[in-house]
């Protein structure tokens, strides 16, 4: 309830959920443009991961222990981290509740918690997670086992899904597909697998620019796509996995697929205390301006990463530009100045076609292309693999996470 609380209220000036990508960024970038700064920043959990190189290793080309460090060792100098989770949001109060009880007051509000993995809305799923074949590059301790299965598998099916959007790198989960077809394919095994890849929309990729250049590592890989049809259950001793299936009437019916590898992306929503609260839109996102990333009701409040309701891809690369706009936006509303940045819709997702070669796709609102490079984005090339692979992990513990904004163009408000 949220009249009790246990100790005096913790008063911050400008507050921040999350301590993932977006919260240490934007603690960094704030810091770098003004050193007092008075932040607190709420985060309950030891560790940061970097997550995009969960895919490598699934993939078998990247270590997993080399992407978590613990939160300590990326939190900038200078702010007071109250390790506890929110349970509870008001707005009107500037006041959140922790699941402590204790209560913290702010002036700002910055909102990057992401979002949650609702593994329970596929029934049968956290049973069978890590055995039995079933497993998902989307949590750090079950992506080596993608691997493990990966190279274990000489014959049968192989079954890779996405639920419905949005996700976090809405290209993720057919990157673990390549990555294990191109396995399969060296090792002369591919011949002897039956790939599916399971998406519960109507097309491979929502910029229509790259979807050519990705049919055609389907077609190399033999992989079958079976559209509109959502996993729902699974039964990972039996090997069985049963999908909603959307025909082209509408109609939904149950169909029964057996897997000898099952990699599972999960549902993917808003944490409870976001969608909640009257920060929430319909469908429970934090609500903010598309560009300014300010809340619409209460502007002493942003928001940044997964948990915003903005229609870019959810990617580091989004709110890699995102930290920029909201600390050059936040810090002007602060001084009573316009706030000067506008989001662009910006996102980046390197899809990793094959071992070595990846298609960079770059993108803003309504799939406008935003290359970085003076490149044909469509191509795979070996010099994004190099990038994906080798130069952004390095660049995101020592540059974005350190309020180094490189390659940051972002657009003056007119």
């Amino acid at each position: 309830m949220t009249d009790q609380h246990w100790g005096p209220t913790i008063s911050g000036d400008i507050v921040v959920i999350g301590g993932g990508s977006a919260g240490i960024g934007l603690l960094a970038s704030l810091l770098k443009r003004d050193p007092q700064l008075n932040i607190t920043l709420i985060e309950p959990n030891d560790y940061h991961c970097y997550q995009p190189a969960w895919t490598l290793v699934g993939g078998g080309a990247y270590d997993l222990s080399k992407t978590r460090r613990p939160l300590a060792e990326v939190l900038p100098n200078g702010v007071t981290w109250v390790q506890a989770a929110v349970t509870e949001l008001l707005p009107d109060e500037r006041t959140l509740v922790l699941d402590s009880g204790q209560r913290v007051s702010w002036q700002n509000l910055i909102v990057c918690p992401g979002l949650r993995l609702a593994w329970e809305k596929i029934e049968g799923l956290e049973a069978t997670l890590g055995h039995n074949g079933v497993t998902s590059n989307y949590r750090y301790d079950l992506a080596a086992y993608t691997w493990e299965q990966v190279q274990q598998l000489k014959g049968g099916k192989a079954i890779f899904t996405q639920p419905a959007m949005p996700i976090k790198c809405a290209g993720a989960p057919q990157k673990a597909m390549y990555l294990s077809c191109d396995h399969w394919l060296r090792q002369g095994d591919l011949k002897n697998i039956d790939v599916e890849f399971n998406l519960a929309g109507a097309v491979l990729f929502g910029v229509p620019t790259f979807v050519p250049p990705l049919m055609k590592y389907v077609e190399k890989y033999n992989a079958r796509l079976a559209f509109n049809a959502n996993l729902v259950k699974v039964d990972g001793p039996a090997r069985k996995a049963w999908f909603d299936v959307k025909d082209a009437d509408g109609t939904v019916t149950l169909q029964e697929k057996s897997f000898d590898l099952l990699h599972v992306v999960p549902p993917q929503v808003s944490p409870d205390f976001i969608r909640h609260s009257p920060l929430a839109d319909p469908a429970g996102w934090c609500e903010v301006n598309p560009h300014s990333l300010q809340h619409l009701r209460y502007p002493h409040i942003f928001g940044v990463g997964d948990v915003c309701s903005t229609a870019n891809a959810k990617t580091a690369a989004a709110v890699r530009k995102q930290i920029v706009v909201v600390a050059e936006n936040l810090l002007a509303l602060r001084k009573q100045l316009p706030m000067p940045l506008k989001y662009d819709g910006y996102g980046s997702c390197p899809l990793t076609v094959e071992k070595g070669k990846v298609v960079l796709a770059e993108f803003g609102y309504g799939g406008k292309l935003l290359p970085t490079f003076a490149l044909d984005p469509t191509r795979a090339r070996r010099s994004m693999w190099f990038l994906k692979a080798t130069l952004l992990p390095w660049f995101y513990w020592n540059g974005m996470l350190k309020g180094r904004e490189w390659l940051t163009r972002l657009s003056k408000v007119d």
